[in-house]
């Protein structure tokens, strides 16, 4: 596999993870404690995809750092708004699950990279 090809399956998969976001939340009725973790979520879960293909177009080794820092960032974050909308709606459990183990493993993957750079 080619360095342009494994670098389209990291775009491809951040890219699909937040699809797999948007599709979780709109499962979720509207209410005063689910908006603002809904938001917060789809901000955290969507901008991973969105900041590494920011990373890939960066101007310098430290640029591409930072960026790649940013999607650890957002990862992470992902997980614990995971956690909150499931503690509000356990009923999503299962779905939010998967979804938390994929952030955790891009949460990974975003350590690994920094590490190597």
């Amino acid at each position: 596999m080619s360095e342009n090809s494994k670098q389209y399956d990291l775009e491809e998969r951040t890219s699909k993870f937040g699809e797999e976001i948007i599709k979780l939340v709109k499962l979720i009725r509207s209410s005063n404690i689910n908006n603002p973790i809904i938001n917060q979520l789809v901000k955290c879960g969507t901008s991973i995809g969105a900041n590494y293909m920011e990373a890939n177009g960066a101007e310098s080794k430290k640029d591409f750092i930072h960026k790649i820092n940013i999607c650890k960032k957002e990862s992470r974050g992902t997980k614990h708004f995971l956690r909150m909308i499931v503690a509000a709606n356990p009923e999503i459990n299962e779905q939010a699950k998967v979804l938390w183990k994929e952030a955790h493993e891009l949460t990974l993957i975003f350590g690994a990279i920094t590490r190597k750079k």
